[in-house]
């Protein structure tokens, strides 16, 4: 998820040069610009989740940088999880033969993603993207419509988070980590008791 940051944009050509126009203050120096189909181009900071798709619980709200590579994220995120988890499931970002290998190889973890049908010029890639094909694999590229993809939705609607509410990387990575932990909290809460774990802004905000 991208989100905006506080103040002014700066502008990409200028930001590569570091020249702050003439009467520009409050700016964020350390956004970054990133690209989306759905928001296009946003000047800002990142968010990377894991979400379990069994029961739409937060597994981690992270801060990383706009124009961070989520994939690369994905894998580091991985370690965390062995021993936890047989499926990682993320959209065509992941489309890499190289990290469905080394998901399996070394973390004994299946990657699903959506690949490109067109790049299948070698057996690896082929059968990367036969194991997409599957039934299950199929089943669950579906379930993100309803279990990851709204979830950053949730956090972004809990904290009113269109816009960052500090600026640089730091103030933002402790910001955002407090802002997952909250969610987890309280979805965990909310799953022990049977209730539902998407009913949750009151609680986390202290409404009665």
């Amino acid at each position: 998820m991208m989100i905006k940051s506080k103040g002014p944009v700066w502008h990409q050509k200028q930001k590569q040069k570091g020249e702050i126009p003439k009467g520009l203050t409050g700016i964020d120096k350390e956004a970054t610009w990133s690209k989306s189909k759905a928001d296009g181009w946003v000047y800002g900071h990142g968010s990377f989740s894991i979400v379990s798709h069994k029961k739409c619980i937060l597994g981690c709200f992270l801060w990383m940088p706009n124009s961070g590579n989520e994939a690369k994220k994905m894998y580091r995120e991985a370690d965390y999880y062995q021993g936890c988890l047989d499926y990682l499931v993320m959209d065509s970002k992941a489309d890499d033969q190289s990290l469905f290998r080394n998901l399996k190889e070394q973390y004994d973890i299946r990657l699903v993603t959506s690949c490109c049908k067109e790049k299948n010029k070698t057996e690896g890639r082929r059968q990367m993207i036969a194991a997409m094909s599957s039934k299950r694999c199929q089943r669950y590229y579906k379930e993100r419509s309803h279990t990851v993809e709204p979830m950053q939705g949730l956090v972004k609607e809990i904290f009113d988070l269109d816009r960052c509410w500090m600026r640089n990387d730091d103030n933002n990575r402790w910001l955002f980590a407090a802002m997952g932990l909250a969610v987890q909290m309280h979805q965990l809460r909310a799953y022990k008791e049977h209730r539902s774990t998407w009913k949750i802004k009151g609680e986390v905000l202290g409404e009665s």
